[in-house]
Formats: C-alpha cells, structure tokens, sequence
C-alpha cells in the first residue's frame, strides 16, 4: 500500500525498520564507552563526549517515536524493511558479509578485509556491473583508509598480511 492511501485510510507508518540502526548505535556506543577504559584520557574524552552526543540523538529519537506510536501515527511493524520480497537475499547476504567482516579482520587485518568486504558488497549491490570501477575503489578505499587510519592516526586496527609487509618495507 503507497504512502497516500495509508494516510487516507489513517493507517499506522511501519517504522519499525527504522529503529535497527538506532538500536545498533546504541548498542555499540555502550560497548565502545566500557572499553576504552585502558586508553588514554583524551582519547576517554573525545569518546565519552562523542558516545554521549549520540546517545542523546538516539534517545530524542525514541522519545519522538513514543510519541508518535502513542498517537497512533505509527507501529512497530518491519512491513518496509521485509519488501521488495526481492531484495530481502540481497540484504541477507550483505548482512553475512559485514558478519564475516567482523569475524576476519583480526586474521586478515584491516585493509584486506575491508577490500574483500568493499569489493563483494559493491558487486552485489551493483548486481555484478561495472566489475572493473568496484576493482579500483575498492583498492582506492582500502588503501586509502589504511593510509588513513593506520599511517597517518596510528590507529590499532587489527594487522595482517598487507600491514605486517608494508610495516617490513617502511
């Protein structure tokens, strides 16, 4: 049903896709806040001042939606996220690819993992096109996010194979 005839017939928005990532946000604010215990205090700082901005977007989100649910405006219901029926393998399958995103990157490090993870979801988000422009920003990205992170900031990103060779050549 199109968004004008819901608002003709007052049915409740679904919105309850909407609230994943927020949850995620949240989620992953708390853990990152109780693990930064060990580091130094600026960095304690910068995440506690960060974390704590966005726990209060989130919070104000939630708060809206309350609201909005108790005015009837809106339900829980995941009706946008599950359709296209179509697309509901492609998200599975991009779902499993940040899964084994997160799995691999303390063995493969950060920049081959994060080529691997940018090369397949850019394939499968793209069904397969433009094999040659995913190739290059992929490589683009990967090395530029571990010029980034790791070169330039000394970030502690897990090191693999390509991390500990350009660490023996430099």
């Amino acid at each position: 049903m199109d968004e004008e005839a819901r608002r003709e017939k007052r049915e409740p928005r679904d919105i309850g896709g909407e609230l994943i990532i927020p949850i995620a946000a949240l989620a992953f604010t708390v853990y990152y806040i109780t693990t930064i215990i060990d580091v130094p205090w600026t960095a304690q700082v910068s995440a506690f001042f960060v974390g704590s901005i966005l726990i209060l977007l989130v919070v104000i989100f939630f708060i809206r939606t309350a609201g909005s649910l108790g005015r009837g405006e809106v339900s829980l219901r995941l009706g946008p996220i599950l359709e296209p029926v179509l697309l509901v393998p492609r998200r599975i399958v991009l779902l499993a690819l940040t899964i084994g995103y997160v799995l691999l990157i303390q063995w493969a490090g950060f920049t081959i993992t994060t080529f691997v993870f940018l090369l397949l979801a850019m394939l499968l988000l793209n069904e397969g096109r433009n094999k040659r422009l995913i190739l290059i920003l992929s490589v683009a990205f990967s090395i530029g996010g571990w010029l980034l992170f790791i070169v330039a900031f000394e970030t502690r990103f897990p090191a693999g194979p390509f991390e500990k060779l350009m660490k023996g050549l430099f």
